[in-house]
């Protein structure tokens, strides 16, 4: 699990490419500080563990189906990207909960400066907007981020300086695919609430009578 809170910008030194899949090669510096074999690091937001290390890198792989639903095929030897440890057990949790999973892709469409901030601009599928909800939370390139507006075709951000100067954020700009996870808790919540196809969902046993009786 990650929280979101990008510890550093690392920079892709090599793409070992295969048929359908990837080894990437990345150069590091934070993240390498207790790094071992089998870790889990966020690269732009998504899952990657860990199959070898360096004083100053780390190694991963990258399967197709990943590839696909992310915009890591898109990286480049040169191409910074935002990195992030597995959180710790005894770590503060600084931005909400990040699976690493990435849902899919949105295509950055306008950048707009506002005194010390930026908007950012986001188009991204239905399938995706669906969980993506006014003040709630949004993972982009594996930010934190909180959502400011949303419509039915795109969403907008607000970074800080600090957000723009410490990630990706800063290479941004329109026509840019960036990775999209959505707030988890929705998710689940949406699978516990809909009954699977063909059966009844069961009635609800919660009423007013129970509320009251317990405080609510």
């Amino acid at each position: 699990m990650f929280t979101g809170i990008v510890e550093e910008m690392g920079t892709i030194r090599a793409i070992r490419r295969g048929r359908s899949s990837a080894v990437l090669d990345i150069q590091a510096k934070t993240v390498l500080s207790d790094v071992h074999i089998g870790d889990s690091i966020a690269v732009n937001g998504v899952c990657l563990t860990v199959t070898d290390f360096s004083a100053d890198g780390f190694s991963a792989d990258v399967m197709h189906e990943t590839l696909n639903r992310s915009s890591l095929a898109q990286l480049k030897n040169g191409s910074r990207v935002n990195l992030e440890r597995a959180m710790a057990a005894n770590g503060r949790f600084g931005g909400h909960i990040v699976a690493g999973h990435v849902d899919g892709v949105g295509t950055v469409t306008k950048l707009t400066q506002d005194d010390n901030a930026i908007w950012y601009t986001i188009r991204a599928d239905a399938g995706i907007l669906r969980y993506v909800v006014e003040k709630g939370s949004i993972t982009i390139d594996g930010i934190s981020l909180t959502v400011a507006t949303v419509d039915s075709e795109s969403f907008q951000i607000s970074a800080i300086p600090h957000t723009v100067a410490v990630t990706v954020l800063k290479d941004r700009k329109p026509g840019d695919i960036v990775n999209l996870e959505t707030d988890i808790i929705g998710k689940y919540v949406e699978k516990l609430l809909t009954a699977p196809q063909g059966e009844e969902k069961p009635a609800s046993r919660i009423t007013r009578d129970f509320l009251t009786q317990y405080g609510f």
